[in-house]
C-alpha cells in the first residue's frame, strides 16, 4: 500500500522532534506499507469497481502489523476522571505512562471527525503524546465501502485542529492509496457493523 502524504496539523514541543517519535512514525509507515491484497502478493491491488471492497479487513491487517511492535489494539484511555470517548484503534505505550494513538478510518466522514476530536482531547488533557488518523485518498475511496471517510473530504477542516492551543504534541493525518487495480483480484470482503456493510 502506498503512502501519498503525511500532514501534521500539530507538531510542537520536545517529543515531536525526538527519536522516540521518529521510531513510532517508522513503525506506522512500515505497517501501512506491509498491507497487501491479495495476501502475500507484495502489493495492494483493488478490484476496479465502485464500492466493491470492504475496509475492516484492511484495518485489521494494519493493527496486526503494529501489534508485532508491541502496540495494543482497541485500547481505552482515561481523561481525568472519565474514560476517553470510545477505544482507540491502536496505542503505543511509552515509558512514564505515556501513549501515542493511531486511528484507521472504517466509517464515514463523521467518524473521521470524531477520531480527530478524540485525539485532540487526548492532547489537550495531556493523556497522549500524539495521534495520527489514516485515511484513503479520493481515488482509493471510489473502490471502497460507500461514504467511507477520505483525506480530501476532511482536509478543509484542518485549520480547526491547527489552531488548537496545544504547546506540545503531534496530531497528523496520513493519506493512503492502492498500488494497482486489476480485474484478476477478488474484492476485499465486506464485514458487518450493525446493519452497515463495511
Amino acid at each position: 500500500m502506498k503512502i501519498l502524504k503525511t500532514e501534521f496539523l500539530i507538531k510542537r514541543g520536545e517529543f515531536s522532534g525526538s527519536t522516540e517519535f521518529e521510531t513510532i512514525l517508522a513503525e506506522i509507515y512500515k505497517a501501512i506499507s506491509s498491507i497487501a491484497w491479495p495476501p502475500d502478493s507484495g502489493k495492494f491491488t483493488l478490484y476496479p469497481k465502485k464500492q466493491a471492497s470492504g475496509v475492516v479487513p484492511i484495518k485489521l491487517n494494519f493493527i496486526k502489523s503494529l501489534g508485532e511492535n508491541g502496540w495494543k489494539g482497541e485500547f481505552r484511555m482515561r481523561i481525568a476522571s472519565r474514560l476517553m470517548p470510545g477505544p482507540v484503534d491502536s496505542v503505543k505505550c511509552l515509558p512514564g505512562n505515556r501513549f501515542f494513538a493511531v486511528e484507521w478510518e472504517t466509517g464515514n466522514i463523521s467518524s473521521s471527525h470524531r477520531a480527530m476530536n478524540k485525539m485532540a482531547i487526548g492532547l489537550l488533557d495531556k493523556v497522549i503524546e500524539g495521534g495520527i488518523l489514516i485515511l484513503p485518498s479520493r481515488d482509493m475511496y471510489y473502490y471502497l465501502t460507500d461514504r467511507i471517510g477520505n483525506f480530501a473530504e476532511i482536509e478543509p477542516y484542518f485549520p480547526v485542529w491547527k489552531n488548537l492551543n496545544i504547546s506540545s504534541g503531534v496530531l497528523g493525518v496520513i493519506e493512503i492509496e492502492h498500488d494497482d487495480l486489476s480485474l484478476d483480484v477478488l474484492p476485499i470482503r465486506k464485514g458487518t457493523d450493525g446493519r452497515a456493510l463495511k
